[in-house]
């Protein structure tokens, strides 16, 4: 796959403006539930994003008036009933890939949540960086109502480094909904927008995170998840390695100059 800003997506809408990416999940006759296909294509656009130069930030969204139910009960449930303990990891590890590549990928990825945001929805929502949603917004990781346990996608890791232990805890062992009041209050949407504007708020937060310093974004990234592992010594020797990467770039200096003029930067991502 090559090219993303022309990318011809086949299992859900792709559209590119400037340097932002919006990603819509379009199936809304069934609350844009997943498939086999669509995870598979998610996982290769995700992991072709580590090295396009082109999209500075993506969105993602769901059409019609909800985000995403997960998995699809017939075209995804029902097979994997039948399916050999081979088969069935093969699904579980393509889905975790899913949620791997867009965390490795260095675009800032902006979740605009409305409407259902169900099982592999709030996975895809969790993975994102930010977190956008509106009033309407439900949200559950509902897999212990189908029979499965609550890590599913590396909810049992990201999932209480965003709400806490506690509360991740509830939400994982009882699969029940979360009201959008809730899930902002705990910390898992940054913050609630008016239903119709719920498009326009993440496009315009994705189009000035794409304004900003390439490099700097993926670096921060990059660090945010790779931290998850260090102590803090050495999660502090690490920034500044980091940091000091950062500075040999060319939008650092052009953010000095322009202070110096008292001028606001334009940063070009070298």
């Amino acid at each position: 796959m090559s090219g993303l800003s022309k990318y011809q997506a086949e299992h859900f809408l792709w559209d590119v403006s400037g340097t932002v990416a919006t990603l819509t999940l379009n199936r809304p006759n069934k609350k844009n539930p997943l498939t086999f296909e669509s995870y598979a294509e998610l996982r290769e656009l995700f992991q072709n994003l580590r090295t396009d130069k082109d999209i500075k930030a993506v969105v993602l969204t769901g059409a019609g008036g909800n985000f995403c139910a997960g998995g699809d009960v017939f075209e995804i449930i029902e097979p994997l009933t039948k399916r050999d303990p081979e088969g069935q990891l093969e699904f579980t590890r393509m889905t975790g890939a899913v949620v791997q590549a867009m965390r490795e990928c260095p675009q800032p990825i902006v979740a605009a949540v409305d409407g259902i945001c169900a099982g592999a929805g709030a996975c895809l929502a969790m993975a994102s960086d930010i977190r956008l949603a509106t009033t309407a917004a439900k949200t559950a990781f509902l897999f212990v109502r189908v029979g499965l346990a609550g890590c599913d996608m590396g909810a049992c890791a990201m999932l209480p480094r965003i709400i806490g232990q506690g509360r991740a805890s509830e939400w994982l062992f009882t699969g029940r909904m979360i009201n959008a009041l809730e899930a902002e209050k705990s910390g898992f949407y940054n913050r609630l927008v008016g239903e119709g504007d719920i498009l326009s708020e993440a496009q315009a937060l994705a189009e000035t995170l794409a304004s900003g310093p390439t490099q700097a974004h993926a670096m921060t990234k990059r660090m945010l998840n790779e931290e998850w592992d260090m102590g803090l010594n050495q999660a502090i020797e690490a920034e500044a390695v980091a940091q000091a990467e950062c500075m040999q770039t060319k939008d650092f200096t052009r953010a000095f100059e322009a202070f110096a003029k008292r001028e606001t930067p334009v940063f070009k991502g070298d």
